[in-house]
C-alpha cells in the first residue's frame, strides 16, 4: 500500500530530516532507488542524450541545451531523477512545484530543466553561479573551434557558512584525500554531540569524497562528497560539492592553474536564435540587494549588447506578461522572454518527451548501491517526528 505523508510528517522530511541529515555531515545525504520502465509506450520516446557538455558560438549565443519531460516511475523520487539528469535538488524541486518530491507517483510528468542560460561573466576557467547552485567549465579551444561549456550541479554553503564570492584559482588537485576539519567546523559538531577527528582519513565516509580541488581561498575547496543528494542543496562549510561521477570527470580535466570565479546571480539573460531568454532562480534567503533594479539593468545591458544587433534580434520586443511570470515564479526554466502571447505553461507543454532512463552518454553509470530507499527514507522520518512531539 502507498503511503502518502501528512502535513507534518512532510515538513519534517523536506525541511527538519534534510536539514539534520544533510547539513550536519561536513562538506553531505541519500539517495533512493531506481526502477525500469515496463511500459512499451515510455519506450518508444527518444533515449535522452547527456545534457552536461555543448559546443556553442560564443559571439552568438548565450543559452545551451533543451528543455525535456520525463514521466516518473512507481518508486522515483525527484532527487533520483534529479542525479540521473545531472540536476541539482533545488533546480529539480523549483522546476515542477506541484509535485510531491518523495512521491511524485508513477505517471507524473516531470519537468527536466536541462536548459541553461550561461552567466554574465567571461567564458574561461570556471563560473560558479551560486544562485543556480551550477558550475560551468569552459575548457580553452583553438582558433576556430566552437566554445565548449561543461555544467554540473553543485552544493554550496549554508547561510552561517556562506561560499565566498569573487575570484580566486586552482591551486593543487588530490586524489583520495584527508579531511582537516577546522577548530570551528569541529566545535560546531561537538556541540551537536558528533565529536570529529583531527583527521578524517580516505574512505567512503570522508565528506570530500574521492577528489579535491584545492582553491587560492585556504578554507574553500571543490569536490566531492560521500552524500550525493546534498548536491543542490546549501549544505556545506562553504565549500562547493559536486556528484561522484561529475567531479571525477572536472578533476581529470581541469588544470591546476585554472581561474574560477563565483558569482550570485538569479536572474540571468540570453540570447539564441532570434530570441531573449531569461532564466530565473530563487533569491538566496540572505541575499539583500535590489533584484528589480539589478534585473532591470541586465535587461538594458542584453538589448545593447553586439549580439542583440545580429539578424533580426532587434525587432524582439519583450512579452512583458511572461516576464512578470517567470519573474514572480522561479522555476530554473530557461524561458523565451521575447515570444508574443507565450505563457509559461505553453513552453512547457512544448518541451521535448523523452525516455524517463540514464542518459546516453551521462556521467553517472546509475549504481544505486549502499544508497537509502524511499520506504526507509520515510521511517526515519517517522522516528524523527516522533521523538519532536
Amino acid at each position: 500500500m502507498t503511503k502518502t505523508l501528512s502535513p507534518s510528517l512532510y515538513y519534517i522530511l523536506t525541511y527538519g530530516f534534510l536539514g539534520s541529515f544533510f547539513l550536519l555531515t561536513g562538506c553531505q545525504s541519500f539517495l533512493t532507488q531506481t526502477t525500469k520502465s515496463s511500459n512499451p509506450a515510455v519506450r518508444s520516446l527518444p533515449i535522452p542524450i547527456a545534457n552536461h557538455e555543448f559546443s556553442f558560438d560564443s559571439a552568438r549565443e548565450d543559452v545551451v541545451g533543451k528543455l525535456q519531460i520525463i514521466t516518473a516511475h512507481e518508486d522515483d523520487t525527484l532527487s533520483d531523477i534529479a542525479r540521473r539528469f545531472n540536476l541539482g535538488y533545488e533546480e529539480i524541486v523549483s522546476a515542477n512545484p506541484q509535485i510531491d518530491p518523495w512521491l511524485p507517483k508513477a505517471g507524473t510528468k516531470i519537468v527536466i530543466p536541462t536548459q541553461f542560460v550561461l552567466p554574465d561573466a567571461p567564458r574561461q576557467g570556471i563560473v560558479i553561479n551560486l544562485a543556480a547552485m551550477r558550475l560551468f567549465y569552459f575548457p580553452q579551444t583553438k582558433a576556430g573551434e566552437p566554445q565548449r561549456v561543461i555544467t554540473h550541479p553543485v552544493g554550496i554553503g549554508r547561510v552561517e557558512w556562506k561560499t565566498p564570492e569573487g575570484m580566486t584559482r586552482i591551486t593543487a588537485k588530490n586524489e583520495n584525500p584527508s579531511w582537516i576539519p577546522t577548530p570551528s567546523i569541529r566545535k560546531e559538531y561537538a556541540k551537536n554531540g558528533n565529536p570529529l577527528p583531527a583527521i578524517v582519513p580516505p574512505g567512503p565516509d570522508n565528506p570530500m569524497g574521492a577528489y579535491v580541488l584545492r582553491l587560492a581561498w585556504p578554507s574553500y575547496a571543490i569536490h566531492g562528497t560521500d552524500k550525493p543528494p546534498s548536491v543542490g542543496l546549501r549544505g556545506s562549510h562553504g565549500c562547493l560539492r559536486m556528484y561522484p561521477e561529475d567531479i571525477a570527470f572536472i578533476y581529470n580535466d581541469v588544470p591546476v592553474g585554472t581561474p574560477v570565479r563565483v558569482v550570485n546571480q538569479p536572474y540571468l539573460l540570453g540570447w539564441r536564435d532570434n530570441t531573449l531568454y531569461l532564466q530565473s532562480y530563487a533569491i538566496l534567503e540572505d541575499d539583500k540587494r535590489n533584484h528589480t533594479l539589478l534585473l532591470k539593468n541586465s535587461l538594458s545591458a542584453a538589448r545593447a549588447s553586439s549580439k542583440a544587433k545580429l539578424d533580426s534580434r532587434p525587432q524582439a520586443h519583450i512579452n512583458q506578461a511572461l516576464l512578470s511570470e517567470v519573474i514572480q515564479n522561479p522555476r530554473t526554466i530557461a524561458t523565451p522572454v521575447t515570444q508574443p502571447d507565450l505563457t509559461l505553461q505553453a513552453y512547457i507543454d512544448f518541451a521535448k518527451r523523452v525516455q524517463n532512463t540514464l542518459p546516453f552518454n551521462a556521467t553517472w553509470d546509475g549504481n544505486m548501491d549502499g544508497q537509502l530507499t524511499a520506504a526507509t527514507v520515510i521511517e526515519m522520518a517517522d522516528r524523527d517526528e516522533v521523538r519532536t512531539r
